[in-house]
């Protein structure tokens, strides 16, 4: 068994990945090979699980929780308890990280970046509006 940390999984697609804790690359993961019920699998979980061979490369396969995973990381994420930004206080929360993470950026990257993260939030209904 591998033990690796779940990177992301979008759970309306059923797929995401897994970063093996001794190093490589991410591992795909698909809903039905999970030993593990879906709202318990997101990203930080520790899972163990096999590698495979699938059509497009490495798959992981009979994917369970880590021995000695905390019992708060199995609790499924209660996403009630987050805010959700307006999409212009999204832009504008973003458009200030841009600025102090990056302060070279042009004033076009910045709106190239902003609109391209403004979609990403929203198709992920991580902002209103």
């Amino acid at each position: 068994m591998v033990v690796g940390r779940v990177v992301r999984f979008d759970s309306a697609r059923g797929f995401g990945f897994v970063a093996p804790e001794s190093g490589g690359d991410d591992v795909f993961l698909h809903v039905n090979d999970m030993h593990v019920a879906e709202e318990y699998v997101r990203p930080g979980v520790r899972v163990e699980f096999e590698i495979e061979n699938g059509e497009r490369g490495p798959k992981a396969s009979a994917v369970r929780l880590a021995s000695g995973t905390e019992a708060r990381a199995a609790v499924p994420f209660d996403d009630s308890l987050c805010d959700v930004l307006g999409a212009d206080e999204f832009v504008r929360e973003v458009t200030e990280v841009l600025l102090t993470s990056v302060p070279s950026l042009t004033g076009e990257q910045i709106l190239q970046a902003r609109a391209g993260l403004a979609r990403f939030a929203k198709d992920h209904g991580w902002t209103e509006g």
